[in-house]
C-alpha cells in the first residue's frame, strides 16, 4: 500500500538522482565559487528589499523578496545531509545567511523613529506571534517543496513554495525589532524563523527518504537516520511549546475580547446612538472604543456583568472617539 502511495507521488520515470539533486542543493559541490557567489547576493538583495517592504508595510514587496531568497536551498541540503548521514556544509550556509540577514534588518531599523509602534505595521505585527498554524502550513509547504525537488516535472511550483514559506522576512523583523530593543518581538519572529527552517528539514528528511535517497547513497547508509530524526524531534517539541502556549494565548484572548463586545453592546443598549466600535487587548487590560454621546451609563454596570465571563483582576477602560478616556477598573475587584 505504501509502495502503491509513494509511486502515485513520486512515480520513478519523474524522479530526479541524486547526483542532480546533490548537485542544487550542495553549495560545496561543482562550481563552488559561482553557487555561493549566487547565493551570497540574491541573498542580500532579498534582505534589503524585505526590509523596504516590511518597513513600508508593503506586502508585494514583501512577496518579491521571498521569491528571490535562495535560503531554502541549503536548508533542504540539510534535509539531505542528514538522510545520507553524511557531513554537510549546508549548516554553516543557513546559520551565516540567517546572521546576515538579522543584521540588514537592524541596521535598516536605524531609519525607524523610536516612538514608532512596531505593532501598527502589519508585516511585522504578523510575524511576531507565531502559532501552531503556522507551523501546520510550514510543513505541507516543506512537503510540496521537497516533492518538486525530487520530480522533474513540478519544479515550476518552487517559486510558489518559496511565497508560502516565510524565510528571510522573520529574520529581517527580528533584526529590526531588535535594533528597536523590542526583544520579545524580536524573539518571536525568531521562533517563526526556526518553525518554518524546522518543518522544512522535517518533510524534506521524510520525502526524501521515501524516495530512496538513502539507499542511492551507498551501503553504509542503509540504516534509517535514527538519531537525526530523534534529535530533529527534540527541536520540534522545544518549538512546539512557545508556539502551543501563544496559539492557547491567542484564543483566550479572543474569547475574552468578543465577551467583553457583546457585554458592552449590552450595556450601551439603553443609550441611543451609542456604540462599540472595538475591543482591543493589551496586557490585562482590554480597551472599549465607544462611539456614542457623552453621556454613558455606570461604568459600574460593564464590570459587574463581565464578572464571571473574563477573569478577575483584568482592566477594563471605555475610550470614547471623542478623545476621552473613562478609567473603569478592574473586573473581580
Amino acid at each position: 500500500m505504501l509502495g502503491h502511495f509513494r509511486y502515485w507521488v513520486l512515480p520513478d520515470h519523474q524522479r530526479r538522482s541524486l547526483e542532480d539533486l546533490q548537485e542544487d542543493l550542495d553549495l560545496s559541490s561543482g562550481d563552488r565559487r559561482a553557487k555561493q557567489s549566487a547565493f551570497w547576493t540574491m541573498l542580500t538583495l532579498s534582505a534589503v528589499i524585505a526590509a523596504g517592504g516590511i518597513l513600508t508595510d508593503s506586502t508585494a514587496t514583501v512577496i518579491g523578496a521571498m521569491i528571490i531568497a535562495p535560503l531554502s536551498t541549503p536548508i533542504m541540503g540539510v534535509a539531505l545531509g542528514a538522510v545520507q548521514r553524511r557531513r554537510s556544509t549546508a549548516v554553516v550556509f543557513v546559520t551565516l545567511g540567517g546572521l546576515l540577514v538579522i543584521l540588514i534588518g537592524a541596521v535598516a531599523s536605524v531609519v525607524v523613529p523610536q516612538s514608532y509602534d512596531l505593532l501598527s505595521d502589519s508585516q511585522i505585527s504578523s510575524r511576531t506571534s507565531p502559532g501552531l498554524l503556522d507551523l501546520i502550513s510550514a510543513l505541507a509547504t516543506g512537503f510540496a517543496g521537497a516533492v518538486a525537488l525530487a520530480r522533474k516535472d513540478v519544479a515550476a511550483v518552487l517559486p510558489g513554495v518559496a511565497i508560502a514559506i516565510s524565510l528571510v522576512p522573520p529574520l529581517v523583523v527580528t533584526g529590526v525589532c531588535a535594533g528597536q530593543t523590542a526583544w520579545w518581538l524580536a524573539l518571536g519572529a525568531l521562533v517563526l524563523f526556526l518553525s518554518n527552517f524546522l518543518a522544512l528539514v522535517f518533510a524534506g528528511m521524510i520525502v526524501f527518504a521515501a524516495v530512496g535517497y538513502t539507499h542511492a547513497a551507498g551501503r553504509r547508509t542503509q540504516r534509517a537516520p535514527r538519531r537525526a530524526y530523534i534529535m530533529l524531534g527534540l527541536l520540534f517539541a522545544a518549538v512546539l511549546l512557545p508556539l502551543g502556549a501563544n496559539t492557547v494565548t491567542t484564543v483566550l484572548l479572543d474569547t475574552w475580547t468578543a465577551r467583553t463586545k457583546t457585554a458592552a453592546e449590552q450595556w450601551l443598549s439603553h443609550s441611543p446612538g451609542a456604540a462599540v466600535t472595538s475591543v482591543d487587548a493589551q496586557s490585562r487590560t482590554l480597551y472599549v472604543h465607544v462611539r456614542g454621546p457623552r453621556d454613558l451609563p455606570p461604568i459600574d454596570d460593564l464590570l459587574e456583568d463581565l464578572e464571571g465571563q473574563i477573569p478577575d483582576g483584568v482592566h477594563i477602560v471605555v475610550d470614547a472617539t471623542r478623545g476621552e478616556q473613562i478609567a473603569a477598573g478592574q473586573v473581580g475587584g
